[in-house]
Formats: C-alpha cells, sequence, structure tokens
C-alpha cells in the first residue's frame, strides 16, 4: 500500500462491497460505532489521512446482509484503483469485503443516483445446517406451500402505501408509498427464496412481506387477506417480520452510467 497521506485533487470513487451482517449493527453510522459505515470510514481515514465520509445506497438493519451495497466517497488518490482495494481489504475486519473500486462522475450519487434495488430472502425447510444458519431463515416445523404464496404475491407489485408492511421509525414523516416491479417466489430442495425489486423499501419492509408470505403458506393467512391488510395501510400484530439472518441487499440499479 502506498505510505503516507495521499495527495491530489480530490475525485469521486464508487465502491461495491458485500458483507455478512450478522456482528454488525446495519450499515448506517451508529454511536455504537459497530455499524458497516463505521468500520469502512474508520479504515478510509487511516489510508488518506483524513476523515472521509460515504454515502451508502440505503440503509440496512442489522443482522441484514448486502451481496451488492453500493457506496461513494470524495478523496484525493494518485494511485491505480487497485491499490486502494487492496489497501482497503488488508483493513477491514472480517466480515466485509469491496468487490470493486472505480472512479465515478463528480454528479454520481449512490442514494440519489439509485433507481431501484433487488433484495433476497433465503428461508430453509426445516433446520439450516451450521454453514448457511447466519444466512437463512430456518422454518423448522413449519410446513409451507409455495403455491399459495404464488397466489399472494401479485397483490406487491405497483404503487402503494405499504404502511402496514413497515415499521415507523421515529421522527419520520416521510412518505409511505413505494413502487414495486417484481415479488416472486422459488423453490430448490430444501431452499425457498424470495426476490423483491422496487424502487425503494421502507423501514423492515421486505422482512414484513416475506413474514406474510410464509404466514401465506403455512396457512396461517389466506392469500387475499395480504391485500386487506395493504389497503388498512395500518401496521398491526397480523404482519410478523421474518427475521434479519435471511435477507441480502443483492444489487442496487442506477439510472445512468455513473463511471467516467
Amino acid at each position: 500500500m502506498p505510505k503516507g497521506k495521499p495527495a491530489g485533487e480530490s475525485k469521486r470513487w464508487r465502491c461495491l462491497c458485500s458483507y455478512d451482517g450478522t456482528d454488525f449493527d446495519g450499515w448506517q453510522k451508529q454511536p455504537s460505532g459497530l455499524a458497516v459505515q463505521d468500520r469502512i470510514e474508520h479504515v478510509l481515514k487511516e489510508i488518506f489521512g483524513q476523515v472521509i465520509r460515504t454515502v451508502g445506497a440505503g440503509r440496512t438493519d442489522a443482522g441484514v446482509h448486502a451481496d451488492g451495497q453500493v457506496f461513494h466517497f470524495d478523496g484525493p488518490w494518485p494511485h491505480t484503483c487497485g491499490s486502494m482495494l487492496q489497501a482497503l481489504r488488508a483493513k477491514l475486519p472480517a466480515g466485509i469485503v469491496p468487490l470493486e473500486i472505480l472512479p465515478a462522475k463528480p454528479n454520481f450519487h449512490a442514494l440519489s443516483s439509485a433507481k431501484g434495488k433487488r433484495y433476497r430472502y433465503r428461508a430453509i425447510r426445516g433446520w439450516a445446517k451450521p454453514r448457511d444458519e447466519r444466512f437463512a431463515h430456518s422454518l423448522k416445523n413449519r410446513k409451507i406451500d409455495c403455491d399459495q404464496i404464488n397466489r399472494a404475491l401479485g397483490f406487491f407489485i405497483g404503487e402503494h402505501d405499504f404502511s402496514a408492511f413497515s415499521v415507523n421509525r421515529a421522527r419520520d414523516e416521510r412518505s409511505s408509498v413505494r413502487k414495486v416491479w417484481k415479488v416472486e417466489v422459488a423453490e430448490r430442495k430444501d431452499l425457498i427464496e424470495f426476490v423483491v425489486e422496487g424502487e425503494g423499501f421502507l423501514y423492515k419492509m421486505v422482512r414484513s412481506m416475506v413474514g406474510a408470505l410464509l404466514d401465506v403458506g403455512s396457512g396461517k393467512m389466506k392469500p387475499r387477506e395480504v391485500e386487506e391488510i395493504l389497503k388498512s395501510r395500518i401496521r398491526t400484530e397480523r404482519v410478523v417480520s421474518a427475521p434479519a439472518k435471511g435477507l441480502s441487499l443483492e444489487k442496487v440499479f442506477y439510472r445512468k452510467p455513473w463511471f467516467v
């Protein structure tokens, strides 16, 4: 790694990274200092010799993973992108792996330039093996009928007020309307996977959607009840969020080319 404080003109950098969220307090900076963003900014300060602020494409909750989180930051780096990537990988703790760092256009913004995101939720029939336990929800004795789940998926497609499938953050008065363009479920042996794509998501929205769909699959809820709950726009105990460990931010989509 190049020694000393990097010199030269500050540029905008776009980083693609993956992380195991099990031991972190989510993506966004926390007073505990144990968020993924905290650890990345700590290492960037060491590398650049100055405070570097990052902007992520979205927040992930404590325990939620990412295969394709995107963040940007500004800083002077006269060396190769590969050397910066190597420096980050060498200093970051286990569980956070930068996959790619490239220069971006000055107006690229990891959050506001995004046009949508894809999340994947993994559930395993019965008990997950130890190697899978950190990344999938064990259904244990629950019997799931995916044919029933398929009957409920369409109710989420389109633009809706998702208040009934989210948990309000304190002092969060933003609109609860979101557009979802894909909700799918697929089975592979004992693995059940949900894929959800949309323009944006509320706090615990995807986990709440999956929790309701699993209740449909187990017969606890009828498919049509999903539509009724959605239209009610009221969060009640009828909707239980699926555990965080099964969820991963898989991909962030952007409107225009972000690269230089």
